[in-house]
Formats: structure tokens, sequence, C-alpha cells
């Protein structure tokens, strides 16, 4: 897969599908100024591949047939402005209020009584759940090449199921899938091996993997190098480095990042990783200032550079930085971006909407 440049959008949950996770117009027309906006490349916010992995309200979905149609229209649409689009593939475990809001009992890799960092209801999966969900990752990876889409990107961070198997805290199973780190590894290499039989050798299969966790007992960062290094020669074509388990909850999306200031917070640990595969590595975490992203790749500690927030405010801002001036994202890392979507309401910069009425209003703007 060529790039036209080495920004890449982040996959940001969007809070804009139907409630059965179908793609709408307001879904396409997000994508379709992003697009426009000259980034090399775009991931989708989470799809869930199994009706059994949904965290959130207003998730794209991608466990059936059905959902083929109109994920094409997302694709094709991007690609009229001449724009990559993948598709984040993801599986909630144990994270997910969307099933007990259903009155449904989240899967885990395994049960953990009286968790200080999770509360909430789980049980341990089967050893029959866990090679169907394998099976689902597949199946939705060939639904994302026959809907047009570039490539695919694996979501093994933030708490979600990949890094709960990964982690020796949250995985205790005494079974083939928990134990040593070539165990905890194995539902990482089993969904890799079989999204590559669905979807051949020739199409791009990247993942956002969490190469260390934040709580204690959990994921060191040297285990994190050796399962990148391990999945870069078992069929995975680029890595995007951030976080595990979290010791706080939205950890990875931390509050306060300025220009010149907590900028590139992953850039320690994708400079390591980077030492130890020889796939593109993509950095995330706090990216504002073009100087600070070209240095990131100049000095080795990436070869692409990902962000998310500022794209939500400034969805043109790498036209910007090709053809006007250089200044930094306008994003102030507030998060009420965030807390918007968490709250169900769809993916919106707050701060961009205040000024537009202000605007509108003809009020002064702060």
């Amino acid at each position: 897969m060529q790039l036209k440049n080495r920004f890449v959008r982040s996959a940001t949950y969007e809070a804009c599908s139907t409630e059965r996770g179908e793609v709408t117009d307001k879904l396409i027309e997000l994508y379709s100024r992003l697009a426009q906006g000259e980034i090399g490349l775009l991931i989708t916010g989470l799809a869930y591949v199994h009706r059994n992995g949904q965290a959130l309200s207003h998730q794209i979905a991608i466990h059936s047939d059905e959902f083929i149609p109109g994920l094409k229209k997302l694709a094709d649409k991007v690609h009229e402005y001449g724009a990559k689009i993948a598709i984040q593939l993801a599986h909630a475990g144990r994270n997910s209020p969307a099933l007990r809001a259903r009155g449904e009992t989240p899967l885990a890799p395994s049960y953990l009584e009286n968790d200080p960092y999770w509360r909430e209801s789980h049980r341990a999966m089967t050893a029959a759940e866990i090679e169907e969900i394998i099976d689902a990752f597949g199946q939705a990876a060939r639904r994302v090449r026959e809907a047009g889409f570039d490539a695919v990107q694996l979501h093994a961070s933030h708490s979600w199921l990949f890094s709960q198997f990964l982690s020796p805290y949250s995985n205790r199973r005494p079974d083939q899938w928990g134990g040593n780190l070539e165990n905890r590894m194995r539902f990482h290499v089993q969904v890799t091996n079989t999204i590559r039989k669905a979807v051949g050798q020739d199409y791009p299969v990247l993942i956002k993997l969490g190469v260390q966790d934040t709580i204690e007992d959990g994921l060191t960062l040297e285990e994190g190098c050796t399962v990148a290094r391990k999945l870069s020669t078992s069929g995975i074509d680029a890595i995007e480095v951030s976080e595990g388990l979290e010791k706080i909850g939205g950890h990875h999306i931390r509050k306060g990042v300025k220009p010149g200031k907590g900028e590139a917070y992953n850039a320690v640990w994708a400079k390591e990783v980077k030492r130890a595969v020889t796939v593109p590595i993509i950095l995330v975490g706090g990216m504002r200032s073009f100087d600070v992203m070209e240095r990131m790749v100049q000095e080795n500690y990436a070869d692409c550079v990902s962000m998310c927030r500022p794209f939500i405010r400034e969805p043109d801002i790498v036209h910007r930085w090709q053809t006007k001036e250089r200044k930094p994202a306008r994003c102030i890392s507030c998060n009420l971006c965030v807390e918007r979507v968490d709250s169900g309401e769809s993916l919106e910069c707050v701060q961009e909407a205040k000024l537009l009425r202000a605007r509108l209003s003809g009020a002064p703007e702060d």
C-alpha cells in the first residue's frame, strides 16, 4: 500500500453509525472531509467483529455480510478523493457497556474476583468461544477486503480483548491461552494467521499494539517488543505503538497536551519497538507540532505519525501544512470530544462548534 504522505488518521470512535452498526450519511460525510484533507491513511473507528464484542452504541458493525454494501459506499466515497482507508477490527472483551446494557455478561480471558481496576461483571471465555472469536476476526477481514478498503487494522491496545489476553495481570488461564508470554500472545498470532488466510498475502494487515501496561504486574515493554517482533514475522505489515492495560480508563488520550508540552508521549516505546522489527512503525500520542513530527521520523522513532484529536478539530490540517503555514494543531486536548462520544453523541470538536455558534450569533470569539 503506497501512501501519499506519512500522516495517519488514528482510529477514532465516531458514534455515527445506526444502533445496529450500519454506515450512515453522517459517517460518510465525516470521512469525506478527512479524505479531502490530504491525509495519507484514514483508519476508521473500531468495528466489532462479533455481536458479543460490541463496546459502545452507534459503533460500526462488521459481524455479518449484510454490512458490506454500506461499508462499500464509505470506501468508494473516500477513494473519490484519492485517499486510502482501513477499518479497525475490534472486540471489547470485558470492556463492554453495550453488552451489560442488553443484560449480557461480557467475556474476558479470565474472571478476576475483586479486581480493583475492573469491578464490572464479566466471565471467563471457554476455549470454544476463543476459537469462535478468532474465526470472527478472519471473516470480518474478508468483508473489509470485499467492501473495497485498502487495509485492515487490529485494535490490540487500550484494555480491549487483545490487551486482556496479552497482560499477565488479566490473563490467568491455565490452558494454552494463558501463562507464559508465548501462550498469552497466542490469541494475537492465531488471529493474524486466520486473517492472512482470509485476505491473502498481498493485503495490508496492520495492528495497533499495546506494548506496555500502565498497571502494576502488567505487560512490560521488553515483552511488548517480543510480541511485536513475533507479529512482524507472522503476517503483520505495520505496527501503531500504544498502551496496553490502563490503570486509569482513557489514559492513552491524555489531557493538557500542547505544542512543546507533552507531545509524542509514546515516542520512547515506539523507538524500542522500531529497533526490534523491520516493518513500518506508526507513532501516535499527543502529536501537535509539525516540527516534532518531522523530527520523530528523521530521528528514526517511527516511519509515520498518527493523530486522533487534532483531526477532529481540523480535518484539513495536513492540507494546511502543505499549502499554507505550519503552525501547530489548534487542538487544546480538552477531551470534550471524548466526553461527547462517551455520552452517545456523534463525534465533534466542542471547541470548534462553540466558535461556529459565536460567529453565527455575532458574539465575540474567546
